[in-house]
């Protein structure tokens, strides 16, 4: 059927029975309804990889405010476990950054201990698996006394063999990576 307007609609072929012209005016109504009136979910920013999605957040704050945000979310801040995952968030946060100051929060952080980094689920950094910087992490005391127990990643021109984190004053206000497990879907696994 073509709708020519709210109140007419013109026969194109044979008469369709009246129950498919309400049904193509009530699915044309909530089609223009969807469009007009609904907000895009957050989760349409997140990005899966594997079993997880990723969630690039846009608003900067302190570590700890960033990882609160995450678990609002249902996740937390991201967990880095291999060099593919590396890869995908380093290009991903590239994609993402608005200018060369973005700087995104990653869940390492050596705060318990001075020295021994550990994601936020409590396991123990791989040693054989970082992606510091060099001459990183250097704990430096210019900006906060307190020195760096924070660990940021991301550097808009890349970075020689992935090596783009750094650690940070937890104060500083960054943007940040959360992470949560994909949801299984029918026959498929979904970020919501």
């Amino acid at each position: 059927c073509e709708v020519k307007s709210c109140n007419t609609v013109q026969q194109t072929s044979p008469q369709p029975p009246v129950k498919t012209v309400c049904l193509c005016l009530i699915v044309s109504a909530a089609l223009r309804f969807k469009l007009v009136h609904l907000k895009v979910p957050a989760a349409s920013k997140s990005h899966k990889y594997k079993q997880q999605c990723y969630y690039f957040s846009t608003n900067y704050f302190t570590w700890s405010k960033s990882r609160d945000e995450c678990r609002q979310k249902g996740g937390d801040l991201v967990q880095i476990d291999s060099r593919e995952e590396q890869t995908f968030l380093e290009l991903k946060l590239r994609e993402k950054m608005n200018n060369i100051w973005d700087k995104f929060w990653i869940g390492l952080t050596d705060s318990g201990k001075e020295g021994t980094w550990s994601w936020v689920d409590g396991s123990p950094l791989n040693e054989s698996l970082t992606f510091w910087f060099p001459d990183e992490p250097d704990n430096w005391t210019g900006k906060d006394p307190d020195g760096e127990d924070c660990v940021r990643m991301g550097e808009r021109a890349g970075a020689p063999d992935l090596k783009c984190w750094f650690d940070e004053s937890c104060k500083e206000s960054h943007r940040s990576i959360c992470e949560k497990p994909a949801e299984t879907g029918h026959f498929t696994l979904k970020c919501v």
